[in-house]
């Protein structure tokens, strides 16, 4: 197995340069978790730079009685008598950081593009949740969004699950609960880079063993003992690591997106692979030289440009399919 590195595009180059070496652990995570933390002026700017959108927060219930916060980002003046498709976004972070507001930009171009309500939920994070609690939590305010659908002015047949990162491992885990449980019926699973297989053994794992890297192996392992705890392998949920998932048959149409420069690249070509064994829908797009989350990092990029645009492309047409359904 070969450690030798993928070349990193040449206008994202600069960026991962300035990365650096991964130190992501007990001792560093609540300073890591500070600096990845969205301050109230970066929701602000993020939430009215170039845009008008209204806001309402709401709080739905676990099981255990722990309150999730979600944030329903609405196009003003929706017109409730059409109902708009929405995307319910999980926001990434390794599942030990980040927030709601976390990578929002990214479905906020669906919300100006599409007209597109979106959702967002702040999910308990490892290492003080673990096992499938995060996964529970996202799946529970999907419902919400679901049962409160003419509330929110959102077409039903047009609910749409995304994340990045980890985000996009959980949105995975949620579209198999939402197909296993029988609801709600989703349109479409966006998949961004995402998160998806615990045993972090692949050829592109050990290529990116290390940094430079915005997210290494090393750091993925901490991620993943952080969510497992002691949970030998053969016990972990399908729904928490969902390359697991003996079946991927019955699943929304996907669209896959991963950088050839990073550690997540096999694991992802994987999945997307195992649904179109299983009969199933998915786009999948391996983005020369792209590293972890370079999209969102160097939007400006002619590489990142491509692949944010090609990403809403896709969802358009999903969602145009899906009109009056």
């Amino acid at each position: 197995m070969t450690t030798t590195r993928p070349e990193i595009d040449p206008e994202l180059r600069p960026l991962l340069d300035l990365v650096p070496a991964a130190n992501l652990g007990p001792d560093t995570l609540a300073q890591v978790r500070g600096l990845a933390a969205t301050t109230a002026d970066g929701i602000e700017s993020l939430l009215t730079t170039g845009r008008t959108v209204d806001r309402r927060d709401v709080t739905v219930t676990a099981p255990d009685g722990t309150a999730v916060p979600l944030t329903v980002l609405s196009p003003p003046g929706l017109d409730r008598s059409t109902p708009a498709p929405c995307v319910y976004w999980v926001h990434g972070g390794g599942m030990v950081m980040g927030d709601r507001f976390s990578n929002l930009d990214i479905p906020l171009e669906w919300l100006d593009e599409l007209g597109a309500v979106v959702v967002t939920v702040d999910y308990r994070l490892a290492p003080e949740a673990s096992g499938t609690t995060l996964v529970e939590d996202c799946y529970l305010g999907l419902v919400w969004v679901a049962e409160h659908a003419a509330d929110l002015g959102v077409d039903p047949a047009r609910l749409v699950v995304a994340g990045t990162s980890a985000g996009g491992g959980l949105a995975a885990g949620v579209a198999l609960l939402a197909r296993d449980r029988g609801t709600p019926d989703l349109a479409a699973q966006v998949l961004v880079c995402p998160m998806l297989d615990h045993r972090n053994d692949t050829g592109s794992s050990h290529q990116f063993a290390e940094g430079p890297a915005t997210w290494s192996r090393a750091m993925n392992a901490f991620g993943w003992r952080s969510v497992l705890g002691g949970d030998p392998a053969t016990e972990v949920s399908p729904y928490v690591s969902p390359a697991r998932a003996g079946d991927l048959s019955g699943l929304p149409p996907a669209y896959i997106d991963v950088g050839s420069a990073e550690v997540f690249r096999d694991e992802d070509v994987s999945y997307a692979s195992r649904i179109w064994a299983a009969g199933g829908h998915t786009e999948l797009h391996v983005w020369a030289g792209g590293f972890h989350g370079f999209d969102a990092l160097v939007p400006e990029a002619q590489v990142s440009i491509a692949a944010r645009r090609t990403r809403a492309d896709w969802l358009r047409r999903v969602l145009e399919a899906r009109a009056g359904s």
